[in-house]
């Protein structure tokens, strides 16, 4: 039996007992009456999820219908999710903001998108020189790291979820070779988040861009580079045709992970064996969309670099000068504001301890084997 049809089969029957105990203390009925009982008086719920992706990538629009999928699933379709990509209900950069309002239910997006509101909300995500995306899950799922971002997203009638990641992406693409920090000024970048602000503080000017429009703005010189994501997804939106030098590593997204919101007022109207079919359906497509984009990447890579390519590290002088800013202008909020101060701290002291783990560990390996 594939694992997947093995967890579909194993979730929903845990659902069912959820479900069937509670009827079956109600009127003492059967095990086969029960479970009809049980179908027939849930109630049906059906919301729409607003996405900041577009539907042509799959993996990263697609854990939007992961989600869905699986939350049907778990209560024989009697709890729906209809998803829409960015732009066909809101554009990609008020996920948050409908929301939070009601508009919708659920949202698909990344909280640095979101930084103009709150700076804290890119822990949500990423920072530059952050944790990894297995460090990310690991800060959220079993640190610290939801006590202080769900009272974040409290303020704003929220929960937040984990809802994919990436993992450490590709440094963009360049019309031209970047040899030195002397290069990148005056250059135009799509790039958002903090990385978008160290890229302003080294010379360069940010850019925000919905995916569907990058490609044009690069053909037509409105832009001189550009980061997404990683090689599939680059591949899918034809950057290498326009701009063919393709830096790694990005530096300021080492982990991105991406997030489902669910209005609050809406989740608590739930029954609760709802509520657990869409938190288990959330971890879900959370690991999905990372197995995927690992599984892509590579054959992806390849294909990219046999239409000729051009794949160059970034030079020294600029990682070592994107650290230092990144560094200041991360203590500058932490001056000025004491929830993002509680963040920093708890998140920094996080990734020191992995990180000081993961030398040992996984760095000594892969030093060597992928050497």
């Amino acid at each position: 039996m594939k694992r997947r049809d093995f967890v579909r089969k194993a979730s929903a029957g845990a659902l069912g007992g959820a479900v069937g105990g509670s009827v079956l203390s109600a009127c003492g009925s059967s095990g086969e009456e029960m479970g009809a009982a049980a179908v027939q008086t849930r109630p049906r719920v059906s919301w729409r999820l607003v996405s900041s992706f577009p539907r042509s990538l799959d993996t990263i629009y697609g854990a939007a219908e992961v989600l869905a999928d699986r939350v049907s699933s778990l209560t024989d379709g009697r709890f729906t999710i209809r998803s829409f990509p960015a732009g066909e209900l809101v554009p990609f950069d008020q996920v948050l903001d409908s929301v939070q309002k009601g508009t919708v239910a659920i949202g698909h997006s990344a909280s640095y998108y979101y930084i103009g509101i709150n700076a804290a909300f890119a822990f949500d995500c990423t920072v530059p020189f952050g944790l990894t995306a297995r460090q990310l899950n690991a800060w959220l799922y079993h640190g610290d790291g939801m006590d202080h971002l769900r009272p974040l997203f409290a303020d704003h009638n929220l929960i937040n979820y984990p809802g994919g990641n990436t993992g450490v992406q590709m440094g963009g693409w360049f019309r031209r070779e970047i040899n030195s920090l002397d290069d990148l000024r005056g250059i135009k970048m799509r790039i958002p988040g903090l990385g978008g602000k160290v890229m302003d503080a080294l010379g360069v000017t940010v850019q925000v861009l919905a995916a569907g429009d990058i490609y044009t703005a690069l053909e037509r010189g409105a832009l001189d580079a550009t980061e997404w994501s990683g090689p599939y997804d680059d591949e899918k939106l034809g950057f290498y045709q326009v701009a063919n030098h393709y830096y790694y590593p990005g530096w300021w997204e080492p982990g991105p992970g991406l997030s489902f919101y669910v209005n609050r007022d809406a989740f608590e109207k739930l029954p609760s064996d709802y509520q657990a079919a869409l938190e288990a359906a959330t971890a879900e497509a959370n690991v999905d969309m990372m197995s995927k984009y690992d599984a892509r990447n590579p054959p992806a890579l390849t294909r990219l670099l046999n239409k000729g390519v051009q794949l160059h590290p970034f030079p020294e002088d600029i990682m070592r000068e994107a650290k230092r800013i990144s560094t200041e202008l991360q203590e500058e909020i932490v001056a000025s504001d004491s929830r993002y101060r509680a963040i920093y701290e708890a998140y920094n002291k996080f990734q020191a301890e992995s990180n000081r783990f993961l030398k040992t560990s996984e760095q000594t390996y892969a030093n060597f084997a992928f050497g």
